[in-house]
């Protein structure tokens, strides 16, 4: 074999080789290749998958709430409220009474519709086997969600609150009282109610409640009382409330006396309904539209009263506390020398031309009293204004509050010498009679309310009855509370 042959030859051989080795070499380049682009799928998937548990509804993080006070007070009859709330909707919830040593579950459930807010209504049982010398009991609520998070298992919370169980209701006795009330009047009525956990103590009366506030020592009240003049049957008693919702009730011995008011039918004149009638209309924006002059005067007599009364209302059924050491009031005289021209609770029937066409109907709820033009008005006890200023139908009005939720109030005066928030002396002038609001003459609207409730002004303008059954019914208590 010749050189050039065999050159040939080992040159075919070398290229063969170095094929082989770029065939190998990128072989393993692409099965390397192929490693990578596989480890990238799998981690591009893996993320996804991820994302999608993070950012999907189905698996949030965000567990319930609760809406669990501190403490509770319960008379295992009366349920406990308890609010759920979660931002997707709402799984189960449980709920656990321990005395420290056993546990008992009193609710359990589900919500299969998935609210996102639900009220559940714990009643405790009547004999839970714990033990009540352990009470206050622990209250456990335990509340989970529908989230597909913590693997299927979703969110919880829980929470605690202490639950103090009393079944005992407060004990409630008279210590005394008014020997009598009158419809239309009012009346003192002092009692003790006790418990360790008393909530709330009043008097009701029917359909009205009246406040009571401490009386000289600790577990004694003491309420003034009114029996509203145009309601036929009184019934009052004093009431106990304790947190857990125990109550008791005890019935107030007076006597009810029975009162008759005075119907009255008054023809309305032309000249008093394009008057005054009309004067006072123009003031007040929800009347001065009205054109005709019988709706003018119904929208008066019945509308603009009724706003009046709201706002004497809202000021007079305040009972602000006094010192039971020094209130004693006087009787109420506050005019000198005054005439009575009408009574308190006059039923008044308005008719125009013929008294079968009756307009309107409204009720008298002071003493109207007159003597001489612009006559002097004196506050006959302490007290303080809370209101004084001009109130539609009852013109230019001082209110006065002289504690205990007894409050005297001075219709159509001229003038007012008094502020709001200003104390008075017994004694001191405050106003200047006049006929300001709904009024033609010169005279003062003496009224008196308890509470909110305005009363006969007879009463409290008599010596000798606030003697008997205001003042006498504080001796005749202070006797009971210092025996004891």
């Amino acid at each position: 074999m010749s050189d050039a042959v065999a050159m040939d030859k080992r040159k075919r051989s070398i290229e063969k080789t170095m094929r082989r080795k770029r065939y190998y070499t990128s072989a393993r380049r692409g099965k390397k290749r192929g490693g990578y682009l596989w480890f990238f799928l799998l981690v591009l998937i893996s993320g996804v998958g991820a994302g999608y548990i993070y950012l999907s509804p189905k698996f949030e993080r965000e567990p319930p709430s609760v809406s669990l006070k501190k403490s509770y007070f319960s008379n295992a009859g009366s349920p406990i409220e308890i609010d759920l709330r979660d931002n997707q909707g709402l799984g189960s919830y449980q709920v656990i009474l321990s005395d420290g040593v056993r546990r008992i579950v009193v609710a359990s459930g589900s919500f299969p519709a998935s609210p996102r807010q639900s009220r559940i209504s714990v009643l405790l049982p009547e004999k839970s086997g714990l033990d009540p010398e352990k009470s206050p009991w622990k209250l456990t609520v335990t509340v989970t969600d529908r989230s597909l998070w913590n693997l299927g298992k979703g969110n919880a919370v829980s929470c605690s609150a202490s639950v103090m169980v009393d079944t005992r209701p407060p004990m409630v006795g008279i210590v005394a009282s008014s020997p009598s009330i009158v419809r239309g009047g009012s009346a003192l009525v002092i009692f003790q109610a006790r418990d360790k956990h008393l909530a709330e103590v009043y008097v009701r009366v029917d359909g009205y409640r009246f406040k009571a506030i401490p009386y000289r020592k600790k577990g004694y009240w003491a309420a003034l009382i009114a029996w509203p003049f145009r309601q036929k049957k009184f019934r009052a008693v004093a009431v106990a409330v304790d947190h857990s919702g125990n109550k008791k009730s005890v019935e107030i011995p007076i006597e009810k006396i029975e009162k008759k008011y005075r119907i009255s039918r008054i023809r309305l004149s032309d000249r008093f309904l394009d008057g005054k009638i009309a004067e006072l209309a123009a003031e007040n924006p929800k009347v001065s539209n009205v054109k005709d002059r019988l709706k003018r005067f119904v929208a008066v007599n019945e509308g603009m009263r009724e706003d009046n009364e709201k706002l004497i209302h809202k000021y007079a059924r305040q009972v602000s506390s006094v010192d039971f050491g020094h209130w004693s009031p006087h009787a109420f005289y506050p005019l000198k020398s005054a005439k009575r021209v009408a009574d308190f609770g006059d039923e008044r029937h308005y008719y125009y031309q013929d008294k079968s066409r009756e307009i309107s109907l409204s009720y008298h709820l002071g003493y109207d009293l007159a003597s001489v033009r612009r006559a002097p008005i004196v506050s006959s006890n302490d007290g303080v204004v809370v209101f004084a200023a001009y109130n539609g139908i009852y013109g230019n009005m001082p209110l006065i509050d002289h504690g205990f939720g007894l409050f005297t109030l001075y219709g159509h005066c001229s003038s007012v010498s008094v502020s709001a928030g200003e104390k008075v002396k017994a004694g001191e002038m405050i106003a200047k009679t006049g006929k300001s609001g709904l009024a033609l003459g010169d005279h003062l609207h003496f009224g008196i309310l308890v509470q909110g409730i305005e009363v006969l002004p007879m009463d409290w303008m008599k010596q000798n009855w606030i003697n008997s059954h205001i003042t006498g019914v504080m001796r005749r208590a202070d006797k009971v509370i210092h025996m004891k």
